[in-house]
């Protein structure tokens, strides 16, 4: 579980709040016009970065990743080009062209190495990126520093979004000096554990080391955004790049020390925080749900748990219409295999005991109805079995999301 303590939070911060990084985004005509919409963004770096990511398991897999991985998996980065509204997925070879091209066109803009570009996309599958647009528009993209930039990328990549999803921490490390870790994500929809479509990108004025910031990404991740679950559906095109551009003097992070300690809590806070924002904003939801599942044999189990609890519809639907079925959340737990025993089980929602020892035990109905009612809901299960720990992040299923997905291209 990620740590605020030794954290500064920034009101407004985001992915252009850390020293060295520029941003901005314009509406250029990929997305349907509306107010305050951009969907084409640039985030650069005024010097070379160390870089990290994770991808979409998705057997079919968006040109757009396939580029940015090959960036990745060289270890150094520059910049990002980063397009809403249509997900470069599904369009045969012309995707790859069109991925690496943008690329290209970021790369002139900023005067930097098109290998050193990631390229993300986002939106509607089967439909090509139209480049006509991109080679127009990205030229008027104001790229800055600031807070107000880092809002304008983090809209850039919305899709059905209903607000954008930033945030921005600061710590001394051990010399005095400030190191800043700075993010923004987008997702609202097709998202589901293994890579939940959702794009998060992270900057860091830290200087890390490449196999270090591999490690500690991935282990946020892990606790993060492979942990909330919207409908089930993984997307084709999740990329996580977590982008590190020393600019702030500090000492070399690489591990075992107190600032890679200090680094790795500030990268889990802030995926966590991101992660925790797209489940609360999922389409059509009207309550976030945290499913946390303690006394498991291992943490391992503990997240398993946790993440069929969230992604149940059954317990979901029950959220959603106030009902306190509790045998859901049992069967969402009992589905997963893990080692348990009935008779151990406990069960709160939102703080009030409604299963002792496998069993109902007596409480107020209407006290649990109005917990429920609550934005923020709590299913909490004790295995009262061991030590494992997990959590996990979901929201109600409503009918407004049914009615919005079964006409999204039309």
């Amino acid at each position: 579980m990620s740590n605020k303590r030794d954290l500064q939070i920034i009101e407004g911060g985001g992915v252009a709040t850390a020293q060295g990084f520029h941003a901005g985004g314009v509406f250029a005509g990929i997305k349907t016009p509306g107010e305050d919409k951009y969907d084409l963004g640039l985030l650069y770096s005024d010097r070379d970065c160390a870089v990290a990511g994770t991808f979409s398991q998705n057997s079919v897999l968006s040109p757009s990743v396939t580029v940015t991985k090959d960036v990745v998996a060289r270890g150094r980065a520059r910049a990002v080009i980063a397009n809403s509204g249509c997900a470069n997925c599904a369009v045969g070879k012309q995707g790859l062209i069109d991925a690496q091209d943008a690329a290209s066109i970021g790369a002139a803009e900023l005067g930097v190495d098109a290998d050193d570009v990631l390229v993300a996309s986002t939106g509607v599958i089967g439909v090509e990126l139209p480049m006509n647009l991109i080679r127009d528009h990205t030229p008027r993209i104001d790229v800055r520093d600031g807070d107000d930039a880092g809002l304008e990328f983090a809209k850039a990549i919305m899709t059905t979004d209903t607000h954008p999803k930033h945030i921005a921490v600061r710590y001394e490390a051990s010399d005095g000096s400030t190191v800043t870790v700075g993010g923004c994500a987008k997702g609202a929809g097709m998202i589901h554990p293994n890579m939940a479509t959702m794009l998060c990108f992270i900057s860091t004025d830290a200087d890390v080391e490449q196999s270090f910031l591999q490690s500690t990404l991935s282990d946020a991740v892990t606790l993060s955004f492979n942990q909330i679950d919207i409908d089930g559906d993984q997307s084709t095109n999740d990329t996580v790049a977590l982008l590190a551009n020393g600019a702030s003097g500090s000492p070399r992070v690489a591990g075992g020390d107190e600032d890679s300690e200090r680094f790795a809590n500030a990268v889990a806070y802030v995926n966590r925080y991101l992660a925790i924002e797209l489940a609360r904003d999922g389409e059509g939801a009207r309550h976030l749900i945290t499913a946390v599942v303690e006394g498991a044999g291992s943490d391992v189990d503990a997240r398993k748990a946790a993440r069929s609890v969230a992604a149940s519809l059954l317990v979901r639907t029950a959220v959603y219409g106030r009902d306190p079925n509790w045998g859901r959340i049992m069967m969402a737990v009992g589905k997963t295999g893990i080692s348990l025993v009935e008779s151990k089980i406990d069960i709160f929602v939102n703080g009030i005991q409604i299963v002792h020892e496998g069993k109902a035990i007596a409480y107020n109905v209407q006290s649990v109805i109005a917990a429920l009612d609550q934005p923020e809901v709590e299913l909490r299960v004790d295995l009262n079995c061991g030590d494992g720990f997990g959590e996990a992040w979901g929201c109600d299923l409503t009918e407004e999301y049914v009615v919005f997905n079964s006409a999204y291209t039309t």
